[in-house]
């Protein structure tokens, strides 16, 4: 009796753990010039201080639903320089953040550099070794990636009242690398893929080359800081400067102190409380509404 009980417990564990990973695998197209070899990687890296994710060569959604949704979803895009993605701190606990405000997010692992063991330190030797690498690996990768982003927010729209959302609700929200996939989205999305709104946080502009707004430019909200050791502010101040210029909504907060990757971190800066201000802006331009809880 005992026995079965046990088992009856694991079994109902096993299903919660199950529901509360609902991962959505997206449809994408098979790349001539890319092969990966092994498969998706997720390790705690020593030189990043966080939980990475490498090698992702299929991309898939984790689903966070709220207990109490109101209708808004957000679809989020760690960074990692194409190399690696951030899954926690700029993934997963941004997930958990906003849905405790009724917004139920998706994080998107989108496709990456293929890399071996350790992509995090590929791209750390790269960077101080030959730079010029970088570039050349990230090229027929970016296209990929902005697909990948593009198809998340279709899959979003598409099954809207499986999730409860509002498909006229659906924000894209991207760090650094995953910032730029923000913004690849942005360039060039249509009627079913173009995000309602855009949160571009400390977003890796240089890589984007030449880009006007579009005509019917979704609101925006750049987050940054000054101090970003990769010279990120001054690409995120153009880019909002460009969307005010076009008389599109705008919303920047340039921080003094934050450095790069801050994402869910606890520095004890203002910078900490980014979050915040988002789901602010996201109140006043009527894009979410209050939780429950307030």
């Amino acid at each position: 009796m005992m026995k079965k009980y046990l088992l009856t417990i694991a079994g109902f564990c096993f299903a919660t753990l199950t529901y509360a990973q609902e991962i959505v695998t997206l449809s994408y197209d098979t790349p001539a010039n890319v092969q990966w070899q092994g498969g998706e990687k997720e390790y705690y890296s020593n030189i990043w201080q966080t939980q990475v994710v490498t090698n992702v060569s299929v991309p898939t959604m984790q689903v966070f639903r709220a207990t109490d949704p109101n209708g808004t979803a957000v679809i989020i895009a760690p960074g990692g320089g194409l190399y690696a993605l951030s899954i926690n701190s700029e993934g997963n606990e941004v997930a958990k953040w906003l849905n405790e405000k009724g917004i139920t997010a998706f994080v998107l692992k989108y496709r990456l550099v293929p890399t071996g063991d350790d992509g995090v330190q590929e791209i750390s030797d790269e960077s101080t070794s030959n730079p010029t690498r970088i570039g050349e690996r990230i090229a027929p990768i970016m296209p990929l990636s902005f697909a990948d982003g593009l198809t998340a927010i279709a899959h979003v729209r598409t099954n809207a009242k499986k999730y409860d959302v509002n498909p006229n609700k659906i924000g894209f929200m991207g760090f650094s690398a995953g910032g730029a996939v923000t913004m690849g989205v942005t360039f060039n999305y249509d009627d079913q893929n173009r995000p309602d709104f855009i949160v571009p946080v400390y977003p890796w502009m240089t890589v984007m080359g030449p880009y006007e707004v579009p005509l019917d430019a979704p609101p925006m909200i750049v987050i940054c800081a000054s101090d970003d050791p990769l010279q990120l502010a001054p690409e995120s101040v153009t880019l909002y400067s460009k969307w005010l210029k076009a008389q599109k909504v705008a919303e920047l907060h340039m921080y003094a102190k934050g450095g790069h990757g801050f994402g869910m971190k606890n520095q004890g800066l203002p910078s900490d409380h980014w979050i915040s201000r988002f789901y602010d802006w996201a109140l006043a331009e009527g894009l979410s509404i209050p939780s429950v809880a307030e």
